[in-house]
């Protein structure tokens, strides 16, 4: 059988009854999570611009956009709140797949769960499943052949696999589905860190809503007998195929999922995490710092890191000017950014005073550990140094569910009052109690009436 035959295979006949509870409540923190970022990103100019080409060229339906009352199609449901959950960087991540995964699976779930009232049973699996198949995936891409590390080239596959569990679509469609979005999913050769365009801080971002549709579209055509080339996944050129079959009966990927303190590239937070330390314990104020040198992989060089941002997704890709926030205004503030950080002649300034350089240590553990070491070179000539970091919300650190809510109530209190944050969290509850329906309900309520 061809891998995309054995993903449709274990996708239908994998039990609900057998997903390990550690797993159904890591679900309910990505479903938190992501609604979190959704929720912080709705009003991003890009997002809108994506919601109002949504309602007008996929047309009515009876599927939520969250928190805008609106009602959509499932497909344009999806690619809505997608495009709001990674608008701001504050979504999910997965170091194998080194991409987000959430911001795909969550909207599909909601959206598909939302058009046919599915359990929570069905709910969750479906999210597991979904994480799973775009991450094997992601994981399995041969680096030499693949060259765009973006994760809209992997996301429409856990798209398929989300959207096709709760649907039961058949696995010969199923099949033929993963080998059309693996196809046509959008190529990402010129945005983003692996890209070839420098100017990576743009709305397309990493093309996660776009993969979205993508799925979607190529579930409901294979089920109408659209066919794909089934052995995509099985040419050694591009795919480990033995990393995408191997084992299934264990879908624990998304147990290794990280969350996000700070809306901006993951690649830039173990330098804010470094700073934030040493701001525990030294009073470090920003004109104190004569230049600030963070020591990190390769990779972060390939960001645009402007030190002077026009817009909300170039402030994302900016290691040096995240840093200006962090220093002057706190690392707070970027949980999440937000419009009034644009055009500060003092965080330009304070950016202009920060070097990247790589580490070669620090290199040869990337990318199973994404690390820093930062340098502050004070007025007076002291010189503080950090330990090497890793970042808040990885394995070794991981946010706690009470660290998530706290972040959904933070970041969510100017677009939802705080009775409307209580009945989303109370529908959490009904979640872990086995009913989705609140959930679902909460969903459809519209932010500040």
């Amino acid at each position: 059988m061809y891998a995309t035959q054995i993903l449709a295979e274990n996708l239908t006949n994998y039990p609900s009854s057998a997903l390990p509870l550690e797993l159904k409540l890591h679900a309910i923190c990505c479903i938190l999570d992501t609604i979190t970022a959704a929720a912080v990103g709705s009003d991003v100019p890009g997002v809108r611009a994506a919601h109002a080409v949504a309602r007008h060229d996929f047309g009515p339906g009876p599927v939520p956009v969250w928190f805008t009352g609106a009602r959509v199609g499932v497909t344009a449901a999806a690619y809505c709140n997608a495009a709001s959950a990674s608008a701001l960087d504050f979504d999910d991540g997965h170091r194998t797949a080194r991409g987000h995964p959430g911001a795909a699976v969550i909207p599909v779930a909601l959206s598909v769960a939302s058009a046919m009232n599915a359990s929570a049973a069905d709910l969750l699996t479906a999210v597991a499943l979904g994480y799973e198949t775009g991450i094997r995936i992601a994981g399995a891409q041969n680096p030499q052949t693949v060259k765009s590390r973006q994760s809209g080239r992997w996301t429409g596959y856990a798209a398929v696999a989300t959207a096709g569990r709760l649907y039961k679509s058949d696995p010969k469609a199923l099949a033929h589905a993963l080998a059309v979005a693996g196809v046509l999913a959008p190529n990402q050769e010129a945005n983003g860190s692996s890209g070839y365009a420098d100017l990576t801080g743009n709305d397309v971002k990493e093309g996660i809503p776009w993969s979205v549709v993508t799925g979607l579209t190529a579930l409901r055509l294979a089920e109408r007998g659209f066919t794909g080339p089934l052995d995509l996944l099985d040419h050694p050129s591009h795919f480990d195929r033995s990393g995408i079959v191997a084992d299934l009966r264990d879908p624990a990927a998304i147990s290794r999922v990280y969350f996000k303190p700070y809306s901006c590239c993951r690649y830039i937070h173990p330098a804010l995490d470094a700073f934030a330390a040493l701001a525990e314990h030294d009073d470090i104020r920003p004109e104190q710092i004569a230049s600030a040198e963070v020591q990190t992989f390769q990779w972060v060089l390939r960001l645009s890191n402007s030190v002077s941002p026009e817009t909300l997704t170039e402030i994302q890709y900016s290691l040096p000017y995240c840093m200006a926030i962090a220093v002057i205004d706190g690392p707070a503030a970027l949980a999440p950014i937000g419009n009034a950080q644009l055009g500060r002649p003092d965080l330009c300034a304070f950016a202009r005073k920060v070097r990247v350089s790589v580490s070669h240590e620090i290199d040869e553990r990337f990318p199973a550990e994404t690390l820093a070491q930062l340098r502050l070179q004070k007025t007076d000539g002291e010189v503080i140094v950090s330990k090497v970091t890793s970042p808040r919300g990885d394995e070794q650190h991981p946010l706690t569910w009470e660290d998530l809510v706290d972040k959904f109530r933070t970041t969510t209190r100017s677009k939802l009052s705080a009775r409307k944050q209580d009945l989303v969290l109370r529908a959490f509850k009904a979640l872990r109690a086995d009913n989705a329906a609140p959930l679902l309900k909460c969903l459809q309520m519209q932010s500040f009436d």
